[in-house]
């Protein structure tokens, strides 16, 4: 069922409580409806616009990247100097010794000196401490912030192989940001779709930008009516409970970005139905930094349709 659908039927409710009204008043009461019904809905999208970008422009959000470090086990030198084993783009000179076990555990060894330019998840380490890391694979990963707190770095897991991944506030991609272009706001793109859960415990294999497979939670597919078909896409769980897509379709490589787009639905409610809104479909980090690793889309979740609805693909940077 599409938004258009249930304005009509919102406005339906409203001629149907009119009474003794008479039919122009009937038909104005109905137009109200339905008017009432796309600005609450339109200002729903933009709303949801603007925390989009908020979110993406925060001083550590996914325009702040500067740099991806894949590691291996053993040790090796972090910071900003030339004679670092691991180099980072910004950041105190010497920053420690980082050792990666082959268990996957990690720990920081800190630079004589450096921690009173260091801060270690918002507090300041004892001299010459030696830090346990956490990489996001294990909940919240440890924040080594630096530079006043404008940078920082954390350790993350992809399938087998672990990363640095660095931060920083003044990084070009953020303070030069150009904004972000959507198709208009299009109703007929906002789907009640079906849930049918899979088996408990299904996962699906979801391979990344850089050729890494790693499974995911599969907890089922959503299904929806469009141009006359039927559609049906795989969802992953995150860990919060919400349907999430990686999809790609017509207009992908055109007037979207080539590689997927994403959204998010809310888990189904008793009916087995959720809604499925394209109109809060957004762009991978990989849009717009290449020091992010992506999913790319399940071969269900590349659809035969244009999805008009949305972002578009990421605009130029100013010269």
């Amino acid at each position: 069922m599409t938004f258009r659908h249930l304005l009509w039927m919102a406005a339906l409710a409203v001629v149907a409580g009119c009474g003794g009204a008479d039919e122009a008043a009937q038909s104005q009461n109905a137009e109200r409806a339905e008017r009432a019904a796309r600005l609450a809905y339109e200002g729903e999208i933009l709303a949801w616009r603007d925390q989009r970008l908020a979110a993406l422009k925060r001083p550590d959000g996914w325009l702040s990247l500067v740099g991806l470090h894949w590691l291996t086990p053993g040790s090796t030198y972090v910071g900003s100097a030339q004679d670092n084993g691991t180099r980072l783009a910004v950041g105190p000179a010497q920053l420690g010794m980082l050792t990666l076990a082959r268990d996957g555990s990690a720990t920081l060894k800190l630079h004589p000196g450096v921690e009173t330019e260091v801060m270690v998840d918002g507090v300041a380490p004892a001299p010459e401490a030696l830090v346990p890391l956490a990489s996001d694979a294990d909940g919240a990963p440890t924040v080594v912030s630096f530079n006043k707190g404008d940078a920082s770095f954390v350790l993350i897991k992809r399938a087998d192989r672990h990363a640095l991944r660095v931060r920083n506030a003044f990084a070009p991609t953020r303070t030069r940001f150009p904004g972000i272009e959507y198709f208009d706001i299009n109703p007929g793109m906002r789907f009640v779709a079906r849930f049918e859960a899979h088996p408990p415990g299904k996962t699906v294999e979801i391979i990344n930008m850089l050729g890494m497979v790693e499974p995911m939670p599969n907890p089922g597919t959503l299904s929806f009516e469009a141009d006359g078909k039927t559609f049906r896409m795989e969802a992953v769980d995150e860990g919060d409970g919400r349907l999430f897509f990686t999809f790609a379709d017509r207009t992908s490589g055109h007037e979207t970005y080539s590689a997927s787009r994403m959204v998010y639905a809310d888990p189904a409610g008793a009916d087995g139905t959720t809604v499925l809104d394209f109109n809060k479909a957004y762009n991978p980090p990989c849009a717009f930094t290449p020091y992010s690793t992506c999913p790319m889309p399940l071969p269900e979740n590349r659809l035969d349709l244009r999805v008009e609805a949305g972002e578009k693909k990421p605009l130029p940077f100013p010269e």
